[in-house]
């Protein structure tokens, strides 16, 4: 198949297949930006006169002048691009069905299997690449229309500065490339015949918790940050540009992968103790469905556990942020308005973290929607046999939230970990020395007796556990995922039409 050929298969489709390219293509967009963005703050080059703490005072923003502050930036940006992420992969699967009729129809008419297949990865792939490029294009757009200095001479962002050319070029090639290689990844078991598209292969084994051997390996990747820049730091060397934005990225991405991963069995565990104890006719629906296919459960609520985790970690990078402020002002080391100003930083950080959760909650109803669709014939089935749609509805609702619930836990609780990594969790290091005298006030009052009862103790800050600002996220998460169902479940009478058993 010639590459003219291939292109225009791979850009041919109904409108369904237009408006997921365009969304596929939006999500790129979004992930470059946010890619870029965080790499950029990178790349700000330290003072010259060899402090490695030297300000950079041509910007106006402590978070940009402060290199103590860039790393937590670029990491909010980073993670940023995780649920975007996970939002293309579930708007890639928009309109299966007839892609999977558009797939056989082109092997009816005489192409090969691996055509097929080159035809589907290279649809996704051009969706990506055209989605970085004009991500690329908006960047050095905004760079130049941003570029305003204020009266003292000062940037409001770092249009000054620019990643090497690699690592842009990283940042465009890469993220279709990724794009296809999943793809490719996920059409390895399909087989695409003129009659539709065969699933080979089907699992015949229930999923496994292994998932936590990619949770664990994020989790080591962020705890490296700290000893490795300590390395170089005590060697006097200068890190690689790109060690930290890998360790960082690796790091978020495998984390996320394992808990999206992990939902799977999650779904099946959840099924298996529903199948156990349901008495209810929806109830045993959901607890089938669960062990039938416990990966839609890692496809339905991929975007969403990626937000939870960002909002968790930022929850955790506050926790450590706070904990600094009260030694700084327990050691009398803070500065006027620093409190204001770090806590204000949080509340942006927090604004991200809501527009992500929306932008998971517009995943979760495009992939809701779509398994409706895709199911509608086994839910006519059912409603011609006399179940009554009240019970499929509730059926869904125990569908989505028997994995939702532990599997926004685990988000929350790794998230968590994330962040207290990125930030060096734990106790803060440093902290004060506190003479303690175990005598009376008559004792303890005298400077001749006060030496013998006086002991000194090192106090260090520990960052308590945000419960109540992890349970905020996690109830945003809930209710975004209930309010998912209830828009899922208007589509479901249309879906449950007797005529639906007569369609393709």
């Amino acid at each position: 198949m010639r590459p003219a050929t291939l292109l225009r298969l791979a850009l041919a489709g109904s409108r369904t297949d237009v408006v997921r390219v365009v969304l596929t293509t939006l999500s790129a967009t979004l992930a470059t930006l946010a890619g870029l963005a965080a790499l950029t703050v990178l790349a700000i080059p330290t003072p010259p006169g060899g402090d490695p703490y030297a300000r950079s005072e041509q910007y106006a923003s402590a978070l940009l002048r402060e290199p103590g502050l860039r790393g937590g930036t670029a990491f909010a940006l980073l993670l940023l691009t995780v649920p975007v992420l996970a939002l293309a992969g579930q708007c890639a699967r928009l309109g299966a069905p007839a892609r999977d009729r558009r797939l056989a129809a082109l092997r009816l008419a005489g192409a090969t299997p691996g055509q097929v297949t080159r035809v589907a990865i290279a649809e996704t792939g051009l969706a990506g690449l055209l989605g970085t490029l004009v991500g690329l294009a908006v960047y050095l757009g905004g760079r130049a229309l941003l570029h305003r200095p204020d009266a003292r001479g000062r940037l409001p962002l770092p249009t000054d500065v620019l990643p090497s050319t690699p690592v842009i070029l990283a940042v465009v090639l890469g993220l279709p490339l990724v794009a296809a290689l999943a793809s490719a990844l996920l059409l390895r078991r399909v087989s695409t015949t003129p009659f539709g598209v065969v699933r080979r292969a089907a699992r015949e084994r229930p999923p496994g918790p292994w998932a936590g051997v990619l949770i664990l390996g994020g989790l080591a990747a962020f705890a490296a940050i700290d000893p490795v820049q300590d390395w170089y730091r005590d060697r006097h060397q200068e890190q690689p540009a790109l060690l930290l934005p890998a360790l960082l990225l690796a790091g978020g991405l495998a984390a996320t992968l394992g808990v999206v991963i992990g939902t799977g069995w999650l779904s099946y565990t959840a099924g298996r103790l529903l199948h156990r104890s349901a008495r209810r006719p929806d109830t045993l629906l959901a607890a089938r469905r669960l062990t039938a296919d416990p990966w839609a459960g890692s496809r339905t609520f991929a975007a969403l556990l990626a937000a939870v985790i960002v909002g968790g970690g930022a929850v955790g990078v506050r926790a450590n942020i706070s904990a600094e402020l009260e030694l700084r002002r327990l050691t009398g080391a803070g500065i006027a308005g620093d409190d204001n100003f770090y806590l204000g930083t949080l509340d942006l950080v927090d604004l991200a973290v809501g527009v992500a959760l929306l932008i998971a909650g517009g995943g979760l109803v495009v992939a809701l929607v779509e398994q409706i669709a895709a199911r509608r014939r086994a839910y006519a089935a059912l409603v011609a046999t006399g179940v009554p749609r009240a019970t499929i509805g509730r059926s869904i609702a125990w569908q989505a939230f028997a994995p939702a619930v532990p599997a926004v836990a685990v988000a929350l609780t790794v998230g968590l970990l994330l962040g207290w990594g990125v930030t060096g969790g734990g106790t803060r290091p440093g902290g004060y020395a506190q003479e303690i005298c175990d005598a009376g006030a008559q004792l303890c009052g005298d400077p001749a007796t006060r030496a013998a009862y006086t002991r000194t103790e090192w106090v260090s800050v520990t960052p308590d556990v945000p419960l109540a600002q992890l349970a905020g996220v996690g109830a945003g998460a809930l209710a975004a995922v209930l309010v998912t169902v209830g828009v899922g479940l208007l589509f479901l009478r249309a879906s449950t039409a007797v005529e639906e058993l007569r369609a393709g």
